[in-house]
């Protein structure tokens, strides 16, 4: 079948080819670092960091860009509500991203472009933009002509004449549905010198300007949260698509009149000198990338893929509804390992409730799968034993065998077919249930074919025990195997005494420090809760 995506643009889901063979490049809108992370902006990330697993996986080399906007109306007026500088806000923040990130094993980005380290790049796709008729200078801002760019609306599916007016209000503006490219400064905020003024960049030219310089104008997928479509996406589009050189010959013939005469008028002249000269280098920055916008007429991106939202109580969780969690809180109440899980058991592109009953699911469930690995891998005498075990058995080929790579083709049909997370899951209890059932074949080969299956399934997961999430304090397992060796002969001497009553007090004083004992027709199996 190979790897099938839904674009959001097409409404379809479409076989996923890359533009450059054995590469994939991926630009994901990375967060605002205005206030410290809640778990809505976590599951985004966790969806991506599993497309990227599973494209790695799949055998292809990824390479993954995450911005983090630094400069914005939100990020200064935070900074002044908190008596602080908006460098000062943006770089702790961004902190907490970072630490909130590797919290829950989210693979850190192959490039991490922040907005206010890229100042050139936006004049310069600025420039051409005006240039070409598109956008045009007004009161020391920079707007986007949204009325030059037939295909505006394609990305949201909604038609220009029926949207509702941009918020910004600004003097210069000429339609009250184009944005801002270049916000003119105002008193007390960081700004930028530039050919219309000092000022600083608009939020949707910094993602064009950066996805451009790392992958070039056209690429393969573009994400974010469902939130993100209209209007960042549909306008990110439109600067990119009307700034590439395609966009000339596409879009000249419609623009390039109307366009001269407004821009005479709004901007009062010529283009700045210093603007159409910076222009130059960005008409050809996909060049270098080799694209130059081929294969797709008129495209940022061949494929855009958006995240579902993160509900409570039926609710969509928002900071400006006050019902967002924390990823700090969040964490303080589960294991990050079982956060991970639970933001990414529903279907990327649909809503997940997020509420203590539903934690307490994806806890039970996680429990299930942990324990059959820590288990099995306890009864074949770790990992290593286990790996040559499984080894043994794909040489001596049966039915077991086929089963475990049945398993696996039904977990990889799953996520090829738009990260069907879902059936990826169930085929992973399939393959627990299965190895469930052999654990008291000790040192079978059948019983190291499952467990080996199941970690490849959670490597791919990003929720492998063994080497993602390593148990804390390994190096004194040794220690604690010969104490939980004395404590269990002490409950089987009181069992056989028929002193009941001692033994179930030393199975309830482990559970309460965390060990659970499970007695089998084998004997009494333990692991740490």
């Amino acid at each position: 079948m190979g790897l099938h995506l839904y674009d959001t643009r097409t409404r379809r889901v479409r076989p996923f080819v890359p533009q450059r063979p054995g590469h994939v490049g991926v630009y994901v809108c990375g967060p605002t670092v205005q206030s410290p992370p809640h778990v809505g902006h976590i599951r985004t990330a966790l969806a991506f960091d599993l497309l990227r697993r599973w494209l790695t996986q799949s055998g292809l080399s990824v390479t993954f860009v995450q911005n983090v906007t630094d400069i914005d109306d939100k990020i200064i007026v935070n900074a002044d509500r908190a008596g602080t500088s908006v460098w000062e806000l943006a770089t702790r923040q961004t902190r907490a991203f970072e630490d909130a990130y590797r919290a829950v094993g989210i693979l850190p980005p192959t490039i991490s472009p922040r907005a206010t380290g890229h100042i050139p790049e936006m004049l310069e796709m600025i420039a051409v933009l005006v240039e070409r008729g598109f956008a045009y200078p007004g009161a020391g801002s920079v707007w986007f002509r949204v009325g030059a760019f037939a295909d505006y609306g394609a990305l949201s599916h909604q038609r220009p004449a029926a949207m509702h007016p941009s918020p910004e209000s600004e003097p210069g503006k000429a339609d009250p549905r184009d944005f801002a490219l270049w916000k003119a400064v105002k008193p007390g905020e960081p700004s930028w010198s530039s050919p219309w003024g000092p000022g600083r960049p608009g939020w949707h030219l910094e993602c064009s300007a950066m996805a451009g310089k790392y992958l070039g104008d056209l690429f393969d997928i573009h994400g974010g949260g469902l939130d993100l479509v209209f209007p960042h996406h549909e306008n990110e589009r439109a600067q990119s698509v009307c700034a590439a050189e395609l966009a000339v010959a596409e879009a000249a013939g419609a623009t390039a009149g109307a366009g001269a005469a407004s821009r005479g008028a709004v901007s009062g002249g010529a283009v700045p000198a210093g603007a159409r000269a910076a222009g130059a280098g960005v008409a050809g920055r996909g060049a270098g990338a080799g694209v130059a916008g081929a294969g797709v007429a008129g495209e940022m991106a061949r494929y855009w893929m958006h995240v579902g939202l993160l509900t409570t109580g039926g609710t969509k969780m928002s900071k400006s509804l006050g019902n967002s969690f924390f990823v700090t809180d969040a964490l303080a109440a589960v294991r990050p390992q079982v956060l991970r899980y639970h933001l990414l058991s529903a279907h990327y592109r649909s809503s997940l409730e997020y509420s203590e009953q539903t934690l307490d699911e994806s806890a039970a469930a996680h429990d299930r799968i942990e324990t059959f690995v820590r288990n099995a891998l306890d009864i074949l005498g770790g990992p290593a034993e286990a790996a040559a075990l499984a080894a043994e058995a794909d040489r001596v080929a049966g039915t077991e065998a086929a089963d475990a790579d049945g398993a696996w083709s039904e977990f990889a049909a799953a996520l090829d077919d738009d990260l069907g997370v879902g059936r990826a899951l169930a085929a992973l209890f399939g393959v627990v249930g299965r190895g469930n059932q052999v654990l008291s074949k000790t040192h079978s080969r059948e019983l190291a074919g499952w467990v080996d299956v199941a970690r490849r399934m959670l490597t791919v997961l990003g929720l492998d025990p063994v080497e993602q999430w390593p148990t804390a304090g390994a190096e004194l397992r040794p220690a604690l195997d010969g104490v939980m060796d004395v404590l269990l002969d002490l409950r089987s001497a009181a069992r056989a005494r028929r002193d009941y009553s001692e033994a179930d007090s030393i199975r309830s004083r482990l559970a309460a420090a965390g060990v659970v004992i499970e007695d089998t027709p084998e004997g009494q199996r333990w692991h740490l809760t």
